[in-house]
């Protein structure tokens, strides 16, 4: 396991005591805690979540499970800026795997991984609900719908 110190600064972990102390104690409070948390350090690892458990008294399995199912959290760093490909059934049937295999290809990542040089974090997802603009991509949440591969070059150009 990581040392938390080592990993964060200690401004960073004055800030995240902060919080778990204003958060932890509300009932309810788990989830809005854990994304002012990685709001401040970018991800949850598993020393966080123990800092997290210690300090609030939430068993460190619950803080685990929450941490694992919401697709919005994340225990790994992450780059600057978040892919996600559409490969649910209409974005799939319309390009959305060659747009997946074009990014892995061309920027070397595979799903969950970051490029080498910090910029991209590249995920893949099932549904954004906008089967009508399919195929879709989204970039830090901006949507970008009817694309196809030749643009998506031209897309994350923009994300520097």
């Amino acid at each position: 396991m990581e040392d938390i110190t080592k990993t964060f600064s200690k401004e960073e972990l004055e800030e995240l005591d902060k919080i778990i102390e204003t958060e932890g104690k509300n009932p309810g409070g788990l989830i809005p805690l854990l994304e002012k948390a990685q709001g401040i350090l970018g991800y949850i690892p598993i020393s966080v979540q123990k800092r997290i458990a210690e300090k609030t008294g939430i068993p460190a399995n619950r803080i685990y499970g929450v941490v694992t199912f919401y697709s919005f959290f994340t225990m790994e760093s992450r780059a600057r800026h978040r892919i996600q490909v559409c490969l649910g059934t209409a974005c799939y049937v319309k390009g959305g795997k060659e747009i997946a295999e074009k990014i892995e290809n061309d920027y070397g990542i595979k799903v969950g991984e970051s490029t080498e040089d910090g910029r991209f974090t590249y995920e893949r997802a099932r549904c954004f609900g906008a089967c009508g603009l399919a195929p879709v991509m989204v970039v830090d949440g901006k949507v970008y719908g009817k694309i196809s591969v030749e643009n998506v070059d031209e897309i994350l150009s923009q994300y520097k």
